[in-house]
């Protein structure tokens, strides 16, 4: 069972090793994108509830 454990950390060593980690710009840029797709679905979201809002108030 030990050696198991062992073989497992080193496997992960290895495979850590091959990772391509990003730039700082790369990241930066990823962020960067990752921000503005959340406020466009937040405000589709908002937007959407607040359509979904007046139709519930209308029927009711």
């Amino acid at each position: 069972m030990k050696e198991k454990i062992i073989k497992f950390f080193e496997d992960v060593m290895k495979e850590m090793r091959k990772v391509t980690w990003p730039t700082k710009a790369e990241l930066f840029e990823s962020t960067k994108v990752v921000i503005v797709v959340c406020i466009i679905l937040a405000g589709f979201t908002y937007v959407i509830d607040m359509i979904i809002n007046q139709v519930i108030k209308g029927i009711f």
